[in-house]
């Protein structure tokens, strides 16, 4: 091949090159057109998507601000016929405690025939002290009085014979009077030695310590070989009748929601039965301390319910018909309870209220709330007065 054949035939190649690369020209083109349908395409379902999960599909005619607006549980209470739970804790005791000691002379106790549980009855001898001195005497006031009575029988007789002489004029109207006065003096002395027996028996009768009242005996602080003066100290306590109670600590507030008469439920330490009494008498005074004050639960007798234990009490305060919210719903500052409520335009209210009875199912609201209102369930504290919200109303459990 010579020179001239050689450039013609690269001349002919040169010729047919661009017609190729057209060709791959467009199909790139047409790729980069397919690509950017397709991500327009992609595009355009992420929005619908979006659109979707946004709310689009509830049919919402709000503000789109509203849309993004933060989702909170409302409830509407409603009224409810609410009764009223008080929890305390106190100390058993006799509801009527009564101290006996020695009224009498005093003396060595001899004898003790009783012990702490016993029942005793009014008059049962409960401790009996020495009178070994005592009983004589009595028997010398005995023997005094016989005698007094003696005196006393001679001056009527003399007395009689002397008025059957006056009338035929052997003694004298001075001597009448005489006999008689002698007569009047003897029977004093009759009365006098009697008193002095009566006295001295009742002196002995004390030397016997004696329950005041049937009941339950609590305590026994006396010996025999013992020896006890009157008014000497406190010798044995019985519970009168052995009726007991529950000296219940109630905080301030709680206490004036109590009245006599309602009913509680005392479980003592120790045993997992609960005893049912009532509330007889209500403290007038407050603590300054723990500013508490005392609710005295009458129980009646029970082997469990020993004076000076310790135990627990659920005492029901009466019922109120009112909403009932969950502790969730009431926040607190420094102007008092409050909830926020949601209006017909989704915007968040303050609303100031008066919380009552407290019960396991939520916090009573006595004034403040109708019941129908939308309240915040919980996050009030995330909320502020005027924020839009999406209200989700929740069904209240009973």
């Amino acid at each position: 091949m010579n020179y001239e054949t050689q450039v013609k035939a690269e001349r002919a190649d040169l010729s047919a090159a661009p017609a190729t690369y057209d060709d791959d020209l467009a199909a790139t083109r047409s790729k980069r057109r397919r690509y950017a349908l397709i991500a327009l395409v992609v595009v355009i379902l992420a929005g619908l998507v979006y659109w979707y999960v946004a709310g689009g599909e509830s049919g919402s005619t709000g503000a789109p601000n509203d849309e993004q607006a933060p989702a909170v549980s409302v409830v509407a209470p409603g009224r409810t016929t609410i009764e009223g739970m008080i929890n305390a804790t106190g100390t058993l005791a006799a509801r009527r405690e009564m101290p006996v000691g020695s009224v009498g002379e005093g003396g060595r106790v001899v004898s003790v025939p009783v012990e702490p549980g016993q029942w005793v009855r009014a008059g049962q001898v409960l401790a009996v002290i020495d009178r070994s001195v005592q009983t004589p005497q009595a028997t010398a006031l005995a023997a005094q009085i016989e005698a007094a009575r003696a005196d006393a029988q001679l001056a009527q007789a003399n007395l009689d014979r002397a008025l059957q002489l006056v009338e035929r004029g052997f003694i004298s109207k001075a001597d009448v009077d005489r006999l008689t006065a002698t007569r009047d003096a003897a029977v004093a002395r009759v009365k006098v030695a009697e008193a002095q027996l009566a006295e001295r028996r009742a002196r002995n009768a004390q030397l016997n310590i004696v329950a005041p009242a049937a009941g339950l005996l609590l305590t026994r602080d006396v010996e025999p070989g013992q020896v006890v003066g009157a008014g000497g100290g406190v010798l044995f306590s019985i519970a009168k009748g052995g009726e007991m109670e529950l000296l219940a600590d109630v905080g301030e507030s709680e206490l004036g929601q109590l009245a006599p008469g309602v009913s509680a439920e005392v479980t003592p330490v120790g045993t997992d039965k609960s005893f049912t009494g009532q509330v007889w008498q209500i403290s007038p005074v407050i603590d300054e301390q723990d500013r508490q004050g005392t609710a005295r639960v009458a129980l009646a007798y029970a082997p469990e319910l020993r004076p000076g234990g310790f135990a627990s009490a659920v005492i029901r305060s009466g019922t109120i018909v009112a909403p009932l919210l969950p502790e969730s719903a009431i926040q607190n500052d420094v102007q008092g309870a409050y909830v926020y409520i949601v209006g017909e335009d989704n915007k968040v209210v303050r609303r100031n209220v008066k919380t009552g009875i407290v019960t396991e199912n939520g916090i009573a609201v006595i004034d403040g709330l109708t019941g129908t209102e939308k309240v915040v369930l919980r996050a009030g504290g995330f909320l502020a007065e005027g924020e839009t919200v999406r209200p989700q109303l929740v069904e209240q459990a009973d």
